[in-house]
């Protein structure tokens, strides 16, 4: 049954709530272009597909921004019933702390599904269409990505330089091309000017050079007899394949990244990734065995042999004749390599599925702790409220923004702990909350017995009865 101080301290939550959700998603999402300003002004972009863009990241700092919002808009609506003394009023007739902290916590564990709900759901789905919307305008806009004075060398086999662009994008001056091959020296191409674009099928990014020189070395790797060739043009045509993107089109079933999966297709996922020792066990055995062809022998009496000629020989090699010597370090020290090479493909193989393990696990503790940091730093902040007695902007946002740096750099480094291997995901994703559940515990027992913990009349009347007692200690002992 809602009874009216219900109401009273849901009405008095609902605004700031409101408030600090959408300060938090504006300030998340500005971050983002923050970062990317210098790429999206003056390019070109319609005004659809940036209201697109807009759109798909707010959704993705909604997860994030619920936490930020509940811990602010708690410490503001207790410290505004603190400051006004409603708080004082509510315990003055027999209400504990928890009775009327009960109305706002089933709206904290509300909005905790909520955000799962959210992060499960439309969390995926808005990352595989920010996913495809970044690279249709990297292609379609080429420019967004190759700026001037900067090495891009996102192209498999080229490295390119531009000096400087138009506000079109298209014209291009100074330009500079590397071309990466098996010969002595690299091939490079400069020119005064050109025009940058996209072919018609979307396949293929067009440089039509103007004024300029072509650099070649032409001539058999390993020997320093080669030519020198250089040739001039006015106009020279250079295409680049967008298959070096690692993508050929921008269809969604393109994009493969764990933070675009469910909970259901992470646990699949993650069950499939984690059977892999078998598999890399039989998979070393059927590249490595044969070439170890002693190991047929295993299982028959190749043990007996004439060890006494065996135990004579000061080497190996001594049983060796020397017809066949030459022959047969060859062959094993082919054998060798060849074992070496199969080994580090098995090596670098299990380590890149290992790695994607625990990107798959960090995306399924991800879903959850994120949930369940609303209600964490709800119960830190509906406390924190009660116990500094501030309303307003000020004093809550410091608290708000100490805690939830805390709780982001805490969660910030738990990641890194596991993509580095050196926690399990679930230490690492849950560090942040396994640290902020005891101040939570805290600050709700101080807030119970109305401790005075931030309280500055508090701490001065407490350092002026240390003066004083200092000061009758010394009179104490002072010679006669």
């Amino acid at each position: 049954m809602i009874k009216k101080l219900d109401i009273l301290i849901i009405r008095a939550f609902i605004g700031p709530f409101i408030g600090a959700f959408a300060i938090s998603v504006f300030v998340l999402t500005m971050q983002f272009f923050w970062l990317y300003i210098d790429d999206l002004v003056g390019k070109g972009l319609e005004i659809l597909t940036v209201l697109k863009l807009v759109g798909l990241v707010t959704l993705f700092w909604v997860p994030t921004a619920l936490p930020l919002s509940l811990l602010f808009s708690s410490i503001m609506t207790f410290g505004n019933l603190g400051e006004s003394f409603e708080l004082v009023a509510i315990k003055a007739a027999g209400i504990p702390l928890l009775r009327f902290m009960r109305p706002l916590l089933v709206i904290a564990l509300f909005i905790s599904g909520l955000a799962f709900l959210f992060a499960n759901n439309i969390i995926p789905v808005t990352q595989l269409k920010l996913a495809a919307l970044k690279y249709n305008i990297i292609v379609s806009k080429p420019a967004l990505d190759i700026k001037p004075g900067v090495f891009y060398d996102k192209i498999d086999g080229y490295v390119i330089k531009l000096g400087s662009k138009e506000k079109n994008d298209s014209v291009i001056h100074d330009v500079v091309i590397f071309e990466k091959g098996n010969g002595l020296q690299d091939q490079m191409i400069k020119a005064e000017s050109g025009i940058m674009r996209i072919s018609n099928n979307q396949q293929f990014l067009e440089f039509i050079l103007k004024n300029g020189w072509r650099h070649q070395e032409r001539g058999p790797r390993g020997n320093t007899n080669t030519e020198y060739i250089r040739m001039g043009f006015q106009s020279y045509k250079k295409v680049f394949d967008l298959k070096s993107f690692q993508l050929n089109n921008s269809k969604d079933s393109s994009f493969y990244d764990p933070k675009m999966l469910s909970v259901r297709q992470l646990n699949t996922a993650i069950d499939s990734l984690t059977n892999i020792d078998s598999f890399y066990l039989k998979k070393s055995q059927l590249d490595i065995n044969p070439y170890l062809t002693f190991t047929k022998f295993a299982d028959t009496g190749w043990k007996k042999v004439d060890t006494k000629k065996i135990k004579e020989a000061k080497t190996f090699a001594s049983l060796i004749p020397d017809s066949i010597k030459i022959i047969i370090q060859a062959r094993a020290i082919n054998q060798a390599m060849t074992i070496k090479g199969n080994i580090n493909l098995i090596s670098e193989d299990y380590i890149s599925k290992t790695n994607s393990l625990r990107l798959h696990e960090i995306e399924w503790h991800r879903k959850f702790t994120l949930s369940v940091a609303c209600l964490v730093l709800f119960l830190i902040g509906a406390p924190l409220g009660s116990i500094i007695r501030k309303g307003g902007l000020g004093t809550p946002l410091v608290f708000a923004i100490i805690f939830f740096v805390i709780f982001h750099l805490f969660n910030t480094f738990g990641e890194k702990f596991v993509k580095s291997n050196s926690a399990s995901p679930l230490v690492g994703m849950w560090l942040s909350t396994f640290i902020l559940i005891p101040i939570g515990i805290f600050l709700t027992y101080k807030a119970m017995r109305d401790s005075q913990l931030f309280n500055q009349e508090f701490y001065y009347r407490s350092f002026k009865q240390l003066q004083v007692f200092i000061a009758k200690f010394k009179r104490s002992n002072q010679p006669n």
